[in-house]
């Protein structure tokens, strides 16, 4: 499955539009997560937790997005847009959008 940000792919021309798919994770913050991060932003440094469950996060919503693509019988999403949102009380939580248009790529 080809997946691009742009709008076009170079040499291979849209050949249907199979319409817009989606992607969308929720994670919710782990607490021995957030008191480790703590401790990293009083002493400098980067969360390596954060980071990952940023990561997995990201690339679960981009493989459900493909999968999605894939049951419409589309070989290409493009145009792919990532969008990332705190949500619930404190910003105990994390989504991850990932939207596009699939495509059948000529």
């Amino acid at each position: 499955m080809l997946m691009t940000t742009t709008s076009t792919v170079e040499g291979r021309p849209v050949a249907q539009y199979l319409g817009v798919v989606t992607g969308e994770v929720i994670v919710g913050a782990n607490i021995f997560k957030d008191l480790f991060a703590s401790v990293r932003d009083i002493v400098g440094g980067r969360s390596g937790a954060y980071e990952n469950s940023l990561r997995d996060a990201r690339e679960t919503a981009l493989k459900e997005l493909a999968d999605e693509a894939r049951a419409l019988g589309a070989d290409g999403v493009i145009g792919i847009d990532l969008d990332y949102e705190v949500l619930g009380a404190q910003g105990s939580m994390l989504m991850v959008s990932a939207s596009g248009t699939a495509v059948k790529l000529g």
